[in-house]
């Protein structure tokens, strides 16, 4: 059975998906409530940086340091340098990865960091990315910087 933030998180991909967009998710989850969720909009706000992670802590909104601290960021998919540091910079002491077997992110330097970053491979999350990436490469190696 799924972890029920990681599948409010696939939900988040999936809306992002159906909206044209790729489809990541995340949510940030503090003493067991969502707290804020997010899909990456790159595509729907010609933006550089909305991110799943980025679109996630945007609309969790401005928190206190203490908060954060005791927070755990689900993403459907291994977080990037960027959204990566975006959790290092706010201290989130555990990130939950949906998959990492389309795209990994610098884990074990997170991990290096002090993070708790466990990888589940969970097969929906893979299965919706490696069919992204089939059907959209062009828009893939955008979002990845290639």
């Amino acid at each position: 059975m799924r972890d029920q933030f990681l599948e409010e998180a696939l939900k988040e991909a999936r809306k992002g998906f159906e909206e044209g967009g790729i489809p990541i998710g995340s949510v940030l989850v503090i003493d067991g409530k969502i707290v804020g969720r997010g899909h990456n909009r790159r595509v729907q706000k010609g933006s550089a940086i909305l991110h799943a992670e980025m679109d996630c802590l945007e609309n969790a909104g401005r928190l206190k340091a203490k908060d954060y601290q005791r927070a755990i960021l689900y993403s459907t998919l291994s977080p990037c340098d960027m959204c990566s540091g975006a959790a290092l910079l706010y201290k989130i002491p555990q990130i939950i990865v949906g998959e990492n077997k389309t795209f990994k992110g610098p884990e074990d330097y997170v991990r290096s960091c002090g993070v708790d970053l466990e990888v589940i491979n969970d097969e929906e999350c893979i299965k919706l990315m490696e069919q992204f990436i089939k059907d959209s490469p062009e828009l893939w190696n955008e979002d990845i910087g290639e």
